[in-house]
C-alpha cells in the first residue's frame, strides 16, 4: 500500500510537521510505502518539497505529482493557512481534483471551530464533502462537526500521538537551575495564551512556597507578536520576583525542548483559545502534571488523564500550582496517571488505528488480490 501524506514536514518547525513525521515513521515500520508532499524546505526519504505557502497553483502542483506517484490513498494533515491565501482555500481545489479522479482521501482536521468564521466554515464544509473520511483528535471536535454541518460521513476520533521518551538526565543542572521546584511556561507566543497571567500570580506563589523557579521558554514565529513578546519578557525580567524567574531564548529544537521539559515539575497552560493536542502530547511524553485554563480540551484532558488541574480564576491557578509543587505524593500520582493514559496514545498504537482506516478504504478487492510491497532495507 502506497500512502501519500500532504503536510508540512521537518526540518520545518511546526506541530503538524512533527506529527506527520512520527505518524509516517510508524506506518513505515508497519511495512507500508510512504511518500510525503510538502512545502519547500521539507527534507527526507521520499519527501517531495513542491510548493511555497503563498503559491497560487498549490492544488495543481499537488495533483500533478499525485498523478505521477499514483498512491493508493492520500492523507491530508489540514490546518487553516497551510494551502495558500484565503485561509488555505486551495486545498478545496485539490480535493475536488481527487474526487473527480476517484482517488480516496482522508483528511485529519487539526483545528475544528465551534463557531467558525464564514471562510473557515466554507472551507471545512467542502473538505467534509470531498474527503472520503475524516479524522479528528477529540470527541467534542466530532460533535462540533456534526452540529455545524449536519453530516453523516464517517468521522474517526484518534488522539494525538505521544512519543516514548525518557527524561533528559540532570536537566536542571544543564539549565543551571537550582534544586527548586520548576514551574514551566512554554510554547509559541500568542496573545491567546495569556502568559502574562504568571506575571501577576507568581509573586503570590512565592509568598507561600519559596523554593520554586518560574522557567519561561516561549518561542516566536518570525514577525509574529514581536513587540508584545518583548514587552512581556521585560515585565518578567523586572518583576519583583525576577530573582526566581529564568527566561530562555531560542527556537528550541526537539532535544533542547526535551531538556527544558525534563526540568519541569509542573507546566502551566493559561490559554483562552485553540486546539491544544500537540502541546499536551509533548508534556504527556514527559509525564508532567499540568495546571490549565478551563478551555474545554484542557478540562477533558484533565478529567480523562487525571494528570492535570483546571483553573477558573487566578486564585485557582495559585492554589493548583501550590498543590502540585508542595505535595510530592500528589505529583507522583499525577505522573503515574499520565503514564497509564499514555499507553493508548503512543505512536505505535496510533499508527495501527490509522492503518486500519486505510485498509478499510482501499482493500475492497482483497478477496481477489492482496497488496504486495517489500521495503528495500
Amino acid at each position: 500500500m502506497r500512502i501519500c501524506y500532504i503536510s508540512t514536514y521537518p526540518p520545518t518547525e511546526c506541530g503538524i510537521a512533527t506529527y506527520t513525521k512520527y505518524l509516517s515513521d510508524e506506518i513505515k515500520n508497519l511495512k507500508k510505502e510512504v511518500v510525503i508532499l510538502s512545502q519547500i524546505g521539507a527534507q527526507g526519504e521520499n519527501v517531495f518539497p513542491i510548493y511555497y505557502p503563498n503559491d497560487k497553483d498549490i492544488a495543481y502542483k499537488l495533483f500533478h505529482l499525485v498523478s505521477k506517484l499514483t498512491p493508493d490513498i492520500i492523507h491530508i494533515q489540514h490546518e487553516f493557512g497551510l494551502f495558500g491565501m484565503e485561509r488555505g482555500i486551495q486545498i478545496v481545489d485539490f480535493l475536488l481534483r481527487c474526487k473527480i479522479a476517484n482517488v480516496p482521501v482522508i483528511t485529519t482536521l487539526h483545528t475544528v471551530f465551534k463557531a467558525p468564521g464564514s471562510t473557515e466554515k466554507i472551507i471545512t464544509e467542502k473538505i467534509l464533502e470531498y474527503s472520503t473520511e475524516i479524522i479528528v483528535h477529540e470527541n467534542h471536535q466530532k460533535e462540533y462537526l456534526i452540529e455545524t454541518y449536519q453530516i453523516n460521513k464517517k468521522i474517526h476520533v484518534i488522539p494525538h500521538g505521544v512519543r516514548k521518551v525518557n527524561k533528559v538526565k540532570n536537566a536542571k543542572e544543564k539549565l543551571n537551575l537550582s534544586e527548586n521546584k520548576v514551574v514551566l511556561l512554554a510554547g509559541y507566543f500568542r496573545t491567546t495564551k495569556h502568559f502574562e497571567k504568571l506575571l501577576h500570580i507568581f509573586p503570590e506563589i512565592l509568598k507561600k512556597y519559596q523554593k520554586v523557579t518560574l522557567l519561561i521558554a516561549c518561542r516566536l514565529r518570525i514577525l509574529e507578536h514581536n513587540e508584545l513578546r518583548d514587552q512581556l519578557l521585560k515585565s518578567f525580567k523586572y518583576s519583583e520576583a525576577n530573582g526566581q524567574i529564568k527566561i530562555l531564548r531560542g527556537q528550541f529544537p526537539q532535544y533542547t525542548f526535551d531538556t527544558i521539559m525534563s526540568a519541569a515539575d509542573v507546566v502551566v497552560l493559561p490559554y483562552s483559545a485553540g486546539a491544544q493536542s500537540g502541546m499536551l502530547a509533548q508534556f504527556s511524553a514527559f509525564k508532567i502534571p499540568t495546571v490549565t485554563s478551563d478551555l474545554l480540551s484542557f478540562k477533558l484532558w484533565n478529567e480523562s488523564s487525571k494528570g492535570g488541574l483546571s483553573s477558573f480564576s487566578d486564585l485557582d491557578y495559585i492554589n493548583n500550582i501550590l498543590k502540585i509543587i508542595s505535595d510530592d505524593e500528589l505529583a507522583q500520582k499525577m505522573r503515574d496517571n499520565i503514564s497509564k493514559n499514555n499507553e493508548q496514545r503512543y505512536w505505535d498504537v496510533i499508527s495501527k488505528k490509522h492503518l486500519k482506516i486505510y485498509q478499510n478504504i482501499v482493500e475492497t478487492n482483497k478477496e481477489i488480490s492482496e497488496f504486495y510491497y517489500i521495503p528495500e532495507n
